[in-house]
């Protein structure tokens, strides 16, 4: 299983499944790395892991179509089967949603359906969980589609909310959790124990 990579920012959550894969707890090859942020620590890793990798932004394809479609012919020129989103801040396009459809997964840091669509990212999402009163939050990997974290839900993972917690520590506890839960969500489609709508394309 060849995974594709699009990410923003820091890409630990991208390290947590390229160590799985390296350790043999993931049985599943990282083939390339797209980042819309020219400057991101994620295209930083993937060169250090010998990972084909790529900026394609705004920036680089002004024109909305022509990214989309950039992104999209780097994903298939790299034979990629399972689209990870680790911290993508963008919206995906309509063409590269299509051809990868039901095969495309995200990390969020709350229990969906709770905490999610536009605007909830990062310490956005911790700071909500504990302005409601939340006595529990936790991890979802779930697949992608038109709307902000929506899709179907994979995998689950609860985390007790402390009364102490303030955003980064609850955020800290959280993060623990993604890189388990995002490795092993992806093993359970390797290995055929959770089975993609759309895989074998």
């Amino acid at each position: 299983m060849n995974i594709g990579f699009l990410a923003s920012h820091g890409g630990s959550n991208m390290q947590a499944i390229i160590d799985a894969c390296k350790a043999g707890r993931l049985h599943a090859t990282p083939v390339v790395v797209i980042s819309n942020n020219g400057d991101s620590r994620a295209l930083e890793r993937a060169r250090v892991e010998g990972i084909p990798s790529y900026h394609l932004s705004g920036t680089t394809h002004p024109d909305p179509e022509s990214l989309d479609q950039a992104i999209l012919d780097a994903l298939v020129r790299h034979k990629v089967n399972v689209v990870a989103l680790a911290g993508y801040m963008k919206k995906l396009g309509p063409k590269t949603l299509a051809h990868f459809k039901g095969r495309i997964l995200n990390i969020h840091p709350a229990l969906l359906p709770k905490h999610g669509g536009k605007g909830m990212w990062g310490m956005h999402v911790h700071e909500a969980v504990i302005a409601a009163g939340e006595t529990e939050s936790g991890v979802t990997v779930h697949l992608v589609d038109e709307e902000y974290d929506r899709g179907p839900i994979l995998a689950q993972v609860r985390v007790p909310v402390m009364p102490a917690d303030t955003p980064e520590t609850l955020a800290a506890r959280v993060l623990e959790q993604e890189h388990i839960v995002y490795p092993a969500t992806l093993e359970k489609i390797a290995t055929g124990e959770i089975v993609l709508a759309g895989e074998g394309r």
